[in-house]
């Protein structure tokens, strides 16, 4: 999918995450906890306890997709430890 970068916002998920989450899961964080439509087109980021593998769920003509990376070091990521949510609001 080719994402036009000026319409796209990435939205991060800054708690450790599950990664036998599949598409119902995840959709569920990000409309419950990021307060955000998945449906919308952006990108929603999740990171598992380890930081070694990170999932990314978005929405395209024909449904959710979810793309995996797994990494042989920690994976850098802000916020991580903080009890709050991470999220930056839309400038209008």
């Amino acid at each position: 999918m080719f994402f036009p970068e000026s319409q796209v916002r990435v939205w991060l998920y800054n708690r450790p995450t599950d990664m036998r989450k599949s598409y119902n899961g995840l959709v569920a964080l990000g409309k419950n906890t990021l307060e955000e439509d998945p449906l919308s087109g952006q990108l929603f980021v999740f990171i598992n306890r380890r930081r070694n593998q990170c999932k990314v769920l978005y929405f395209e003509r024909s449904g959710y997709c979810i793309s995996r990376k797994t990494s042989p070091s920690n994976i850098s990521w802000p916020g991580l430890n903080n009890s709050c949510s991470v999220k930056n609001r839309k400038r209008d």
